[in-house]
């Protein structure tokens, strides 16, 4: 008797060992997001538990226990990270358990483009509707100081660039990432500068830089316009670009540039200073600066635009060849 029961008890242990393991595999290799892709969003300080209801609010057909086992055998209970995560359909709930380890949550992203001011910059984050707004009201002297800057006045110093964020990502977080990158991306193209530039540090560069990234749009130009600046500085003649008149005007400016611009003082009219205006004018991308530590070699002290949807240049070296071009591609003479 005692001999069958125990056969019995025997039998059952078996059996039910061969369920668990079946239901085990099961959990390993079973997709429990089906259909179409969900959303979860774990927070700071979410317990595992609070984290697997999550999942079954959304339909999301995991098995609590098998879930906690599975995360437990990985050693991974405790490292699932916050953030906001898109569960494609087919997962397992290894695999879920993996996303949320490696914290490949939802990315975002915000795109400054080169040659923006500091002013569509803060546009820019105004619209974005995943970023968190905590600069409010706050002036650009408050901002730069908020990022330990040097400077007193933003534009400039930000590299245009499409940054990625998770969600509940702060304005001033991108602001710093762009600020860094700026900064560091400036420092190693200042160390690698051509030698005997007229410029006396890495800031007047990132001025440059910013002149020429809007003089033009043509890459394979920018050397050629970094040229004419830099032998315009070594002769102390004036700039004249129309770019700086621009920015100088500010709000006044509503699509042309009048004679009397061109004669009206301001920090950054060209035409008037001598030299470098005081600040950047816009965001210079990589290829500017590099172009303005780096001018082309030449004699050409001139250029205007060949015309509209062209965005090239005739580059002259004296002004007689300049007035020249400027007749026959800006007045059709």
């Amino acid at each position: 008797m005692f001999t069958k029961i125990f056969t019995s008890l025997l039998l059952l242990i078996s059996l039910a060992t061969i369920w668990l393991w079946n239901e085990y595999n099961q959990a390993l290799t079973v997709p429990v997001v089906i259909e179409q892709t969900k959303m979860i969003e774990i927070e700071k300080g979410d317990s595992f538990k609070r984290i697997s209801n999550k999942l079954i609010d959304q339909n999301i057909a995991i098995n609590p226990l098998w879930f906690k086992v599975i995360a437990y055998k990985d050693k991974v209970s405790n490292k699932l990270k916050a953030g906001e995560y898109e569960l494609k359909a087919g997962l397992t709930m290894p695999e879920i358990l993996a996303i949320f380890v490696a914290g490949k949550s939802r990315q975002y992203s915000i795109t400054f483009p080169e040659g923006w001011s500091f002013k569509q910059i803060l546009e820019q984050i105004q619209k974005n509707p995943h970023l968190v707004k905590t600069l409010g009201a706050m002036d650009y002297q408050s901002i730069m100081a908020k990022l330990d800057s040097e400077y007193k006045h933003p534009e400039g110093l930000f590299f245009p660039d499409t940054y990625f964020f998770d969600k509940k990502t702060t304005d001033f977080a991108i602001l710093k990432t762009a600020y860094d990158k700026m900064k560091l991306i400036l420092e190693k193209e200042w160390q690698n500068k051509q030698k005997d530039l007229p410029l006396e540090n890495a800031y007047q560069a990132l001025i440059l830089a910013s002149i020429v990234e809007k003089e033009t749009g043509a890459a394979f130009e920018r050397p050629q316009i970094a040229g004419v600046f830099t032998r315009r500085l070594r002769k102390g003649m004036l700039l004249q670009t129309d770019p700086t008149v621009i920015y100088g005007m500010g709000d006044r400016y509503k699509g042309n540039i009048r004679y009397r611009d061109l004669r009206q003082p301001t920090a950054y009219n060209t035409y008037v200073i001598k030299g470098l205006p005081p600040t950047p004018i816009a965001m210079p991308g990589q290829l500017a600066i590099h172009a303005a530590l780096h001018p082309a070699k030449g004699k050409t002290l001139y250029f205007v635009a060949l015309g509209k949807g062209r965005g090239t240049h005739k580059f002259s070296a004296t002004l007689r060849e300049h007035n020249n071009a400027v007749n026959k591609y800006q007045r059709r003479r």
